[in-house]
C-alpha cells in the first residue's frame, strides 16, 4: 500500500498547528491573559492620567503614553527571552546577580554616575533608558534566596547560622538602598525575604526574631528622617495639613470619592490636572479609581489577587513533584508581586504611609515595567517546567506500566 505524501505547504501548516496546540497545553493561558488585561489597562491609564502635565511641560500630550508603550515592547520581547531560560540557568546564575545588584547599588551613589530625581539617587542614566536599580535588585535577591533555600535547606531548618546569612545580605543591599534612598524597596525586599524564609522552614522562633529585628531597623530608619516620619504620621490624618504635607493623600482619596461605583467617565478625571502629583506613576490608581469606578478598582485588585494566587499554586505544585528551586522562585516572585501591589494600592486609598512604589505592570516607569514582564515570564515558565515534568513522568509511568504487561 502506498502512502501518498502531503503537500509541503499542508505539511507546514499542520506543524504549525500542532507547535501552536502543544505551546497553548503548556502554558497558564490565564496567568498570562491577567497580566495582559493589566498591562493594556495600565497603557491606557497612564496615557489619560499624563496627558495634561505632558501637554504643559513637553507640548506634547502622549510623550508618556509613546514612552510606556515603548517600554512594553521592550518588556514583552524581555518575557519572550526570559521564557525560554531554563530554570536550572538561573538558579546556577543567582549568585552573579546579587553580585551585579551590588555593583550597581554602589555605581548609583557615585556622584555624576547615578541619577537625582525628587532628592533620591534610584537611577543609572544608560542614555536610551534610565535604569531604576532597586527593581533589578528585588529580582536578583528572589533569584539568589530561592537558589539558598535549595542549597542550604536543612541549615535554614535546623542552625541559626544558616537562617542568618542571607540576612546579612539583605541587611547590606537594604544599607545601600536606604543610602539612595529607597524606604520602600527596603521594605517589599525585607518582607519579601520574611516570606521566602518562612515557606523554607525557618523555625517559628527564627521568624519571630526575624520579624522583630525587621521592624525594629525598619522602625529606626523611618524615624531617622524627618520627611519619613512626617509621611508616617501624615497619612494618620491627612485633613490636618491638606494643603501641605496631607495634600497628595488628600488629593488622591477626592479622587476615589468623586469616581463612587462607575467613575466620571475615562479622560473625565479633574485630580489629574494639576492637583494629584505623580498622578501618572504612583497614584495612577487614584485617577482609575475617579475615572472608571470602583468596580473596576475591583477587578483590577481581583486580577493582581489571582495572579499572587496563581504563583503560590504554581510553586505549590513544584514543591509537591520535588522541584525546590522553582517552588522558591514562584513563591518569592508571587509575594514580591503582591506586597508591591498592596502597598501602591494601599497608598492611594490613604491606608498606609506614603512610598514611591510603581503598581505593577500599570504605573508609568521603564524599569518597573520590563521588570514586572519579566516576573510574569519567570512564573509562566516555572509553571511549564512543572508540567513538562508530570508530563515526562506520566509517559515514563506508562512505558513502565507496558513494559511490564508485556513481560
Amino acid at each position: 500500500m502506498s502512502v501518498i505524501p502531503l503537500p509541503q505547504n499542508y505539511a507546514n501548516r499542520f506543524s504549525a498547528k500542532t507547535k501552536a496546540s502543544s505551546f497553548v497545553e503548556n502554558i497558564d493561558l490565564s496567568l498570562l491573559l491577567s497580566a495582559l488585561i493589566l498591562l493594556g489597562l495600565g497603557l491606557v491609564m497612564v496615557a489619560s492620567s499624563s496627558i495634561s502635565i505632558a501637554e504643559r511641560q513637553l507640548s506634547d500630550p502622549l510623550y508618556y503614553f509613546w514612552h510606556q508603550f515603548s517600554y512594553s515592547i521592550i518588556g514583552l520581547i524581555a518575557a519572550v527571552v526570559v521564557f525560554k531560560i531554563p530554570l536550572d540557568f538561573l538558579q546556577k546564575t543567582g549568585p552573579v546577580l546579587i553580585v551585579i545588584s551590588l555593583f550597581l547599588l554602589l555605581l548609583v551613589l557615585i556622584p555624576g554616575l547615578g541619577k537625582e530625581v525628587n532628592g533620591s539617587k534610584r537611577w543609572l542614566d544608560l542614555g536610551i533608558i534610565s535604569l531604576q536599580v532597586s527593581e533589578f535588585v528585588k529580582l536578583a535577591t528572589v533569584i539568589y534566596l530561592a537558589g539558598y533555600l535549595v542549597r542550604h535547606n536543612e541549615e535554614v531548618r535546623t542552625n541559626l547560622s544558616g537562617f542568618l546569612r542571607p540576612l546579612a545580605l539583605i541587611f547590606f543591599v537594604s544599607l545601600l538602598l536606604i543610602l539612595e534612598p529607597d524606604f520602600g524597596a527596603v521594605a517589599v525586599i525585607a518582607m519579601t525575604a520574611m516570606g521566602m524564609l518562612w515557606l523554607g522552614g525557618a523555625s517559628f522562633f527564627q521568624f519571630i526574631f526575624l520579624l522583630l529585628t525587621m521592624t525594629a531597623v525598619l522602625s529606626l530608619v523611618a524615624i531617622s528622617s524627618p520627611y519619613r516620619l512626617e509621611r508616617l504620621t501624615t497619612f494618620l490624618n491627612p485633613w490636618a495639613d491638606p494643603f501641605n504635607s496631607g495634600f497628595q493623600l488628600t488629593q488622591a482619596l477626592i479622587a476615589f470619592g468623586r469616581g463612587e461605583w462607575f467613575g466620571v467617565g475615562l479622560g473625565s478625571s479633574v485630580q489629574k490636572l494639576f492637583y494629584l502629583p505623580e498622578a501618572h506613576t504612583d497614584f495612577v490608581f487614584a485617577v482609575l479609581a475617579e475615572e472608571l469606578g470602583l468596580f473596576s478598582v475591583m477587578i483590577v485588585i481581583a486580577l493582581f489577587c489571582f495572579i499572587v494566587i496563581r504563583a503560590l499554586m504554581i510553586g505549590r505544585r513544584a514543591e509537591k513533584r520535588e522541584r525546590p528551586f522553582t517552588a522558591f522562585l514562584a513563591y518569592g516572585l508571587g509575594i514580591w508581586l503582591g506586597l508591591q501591589a498592596f502597598i501602591n494600592v494601599g497608598v492611594n486609598m490613604g491606608v498606609l504611609p506614603t512610598k514611591g512604589l510603581t503598581l505593577p505592570l500599570m504605573s508609568y516607569g521603564g524599569s518597573s515595567l520590563i521588570i514586572m514582564c519579566v516576573v510574569i515570564a519567570m512564573l509562566l515558565r516555572a509553571d511549564y517546567e512543572t508540567r513538562q515534568f508530570d508530563r515526562s513522568s506520566q509517559s515514563k509511568n506508562k512505558r513502565a506500566s507496558t513494559g511490564a504487561l508485556s513481560w
